[in-house]
């Protein structure tokens, strides 16, 4: 068993560090009874993680065949998590619900990329500014848009 940890002990750090940014993240998320919480975060950051893991593994292994192209799996990362980031985005009384959240999962997968390239400084940094955009710029949000509700239409 000590063997296995040994051998993996680096894989086993980049996952472990795209599940805890996620389930930060997501604990924010879930504070303020957001639809994606928890779970649902930790698993976009450690899948990510884990599809750029497989990247790396198969530059490794296959890296004198022609054609291989290792930026594939990372960005198609992006266009899937946009995929379902897209779902979670409802139209509600002519108001777009869900943005913020579809966001957070966006750059949360981009936060499991960093973890699983090992680039830990570059998730943990990324996981503090998106806590800092949920909960300080949400507190500004408020006064603002009340401010905003004030105004004249005709004066904008």
């Amino acid at each position: 068993m000590n063997e296995f940890f040994t051998q993996n002990g680096e894989v086993i750090i980049r996952l472990v560090i795209a599940v805890v940014c996620g389930l930060i993240i997501g604990a924010e998320r879930l504070l303020v009874h957001k639809e994606a919480g928890m779970k649902t975060h930790a698993l976009v950051a450690m899948g990510s993680a884990v599809f750029v893991l497989i990247s790396e593994a198969l530059v490794q292994k296959y890296i004198n065949l022609p054609g291989l192209n290792p930026t594939m799996i990372p960005s198609q990362i992006i266009v899937g998590v946009g995929f379902l980031g897209a779902g979670a985005i409802m139209l509600q009384d002519s108001r777009l619900k869900g943005l913020t959240t579809a966001g957070g999962l966006w750059v949360t997968a981009g936060i499991g990329m960093a973890a699983g390239l090992g680039f830990f400084n570059l998730a943990l940094i990324s996981t503090i500014l998106v806590l800092f955009v949920l909960i300080i710029v949400y507190r500004f949000e408020g006064p603002i848009k009340k401010i905003s509700n004030e105004i004249d239409p005709s004066e904008k």
